[in-house]
């Protein structure tokens, strides 16, 4: 996407984090770190066994270079602020998600260039290296999902009436958002999305589809409630594919490197849609 569509994306997000905030206290962050295994489980998914299945799929699959290193980038770059709006969609535990989305892109300043950089050798036996803006990074998780997480919550301490209010409104609101961002990409992306399906679709909609499964599964077995399987499955499942297409084009100066990015960008939020009607009616059946 280009300039101006991200800046919209950016402020709409900005908005649906105020939103979602009203939602919030901290009594919901509180209860993350006392009971840690979920975000214990999530960060180990998230940082660990994420780019293990990436890397497996470039194995299984025969892919063009470029297609590979895509993948790779894709699988070391876990949920941004998009995977805490679709949490919030399905009804999962929306702090164990931001929670989630703060710690691991901290933590993947130092496993993003790491794990490209071995992708970059694996595939292309080249001494190629990357480094990410640190500054940039931590300025973008503060402002789109930080920030206005916090100043709604704020708002919830102070006028909890009002808040209470709001609520049903936003995320109607931020339902009707998320069906017109799927129509936009896949209408301003047609063309790429045409282009390259054959190459990068059925590996994009692979690592996707196996990637939620796995943080379902993970969930699953180590008994976590329903609430917090949606949000490792959302997290672990929904990559972050803005930084991927920034690391392809920006870092690695190689705007062939986010073709699987743009295809993946596309493909997430229809297996997105799926999701969250799924775990809706689930979370009806137990209620």
């Amino acid at each position: 996407m280009d300039n101006l569509s991200n800046l919209i994306l950016a402020l709409s997000l900005i908005v649906i984090m105020f939103g979602m905030g009203l939602s919030l206290s901290t009594k919901d962050f509180i209860q993350v770190f006392v009971r840690p295994k979920a975000i214990l489980l999530g960060l180990l998914y998230q940082l660990v066994l994420l780019p293990l299945i990436g890397f497996a799929l470039i194995t299984v699959f025969t892919l063009p270079p470029e297609i590979a290193i895509g993948i790779v980038i894709l699988a070391a770059c876990p949920g941004g602020p998009t995977s805490n709006l679709i949490t919030h969609l399905a009804n999962g535990d929306t702090a164990l998600s931001v929670s989630l989305t703060a710690i691991s892109s901290l933590i993947t300043l130092i496993s993003i260039p790491f794990i490209v950089n071995l992708g970059l050798q694996f595939v292309l036996g080249e001494g190629t290296s990357i480094q990410l803006n640190v500054f940039q990074t931590i300025a973008q998780v503060c402002c789109i999902v930080i920030l206005p997480i916090a100043l709604g919550m704020f708002l919830k301490y102070k006028k909890p009436r009002f808040a209470k209010k709001a609520e049903g409104p936003v995320k109607k609101a931020s339902g009707i958002f998320f069906v017109l961002v799927l129509i936009a990409i896949i209408y301003k992306e047609r063309a790429t999305l045409i282009a390259n399906l054959e190459a990068a679709g059925l590996v994009s909609l692979t690592l996707n589809i196996l990637t939620m499964a796995t943080g379902y599964l993970i969930g699953y077995l180590f008994q976590l409630p329903l609430k917090q399987r949606i949000s490792i499955t959302i997290e672990g499942g929904i990559q972050n594919g803005t930084l991927a297409i920034s690391i392809a084009t920006l870092l690695l100066n190689n705007s062939t490197y986010a073709i699987s990015a743009a295809v993946y960008g596309t493909l997430m939020f229809l297996t997105a849609g799926v999701f969250i009607y799924w775990s809706n009616r689930q979370l009806k059946k137990i209620t």
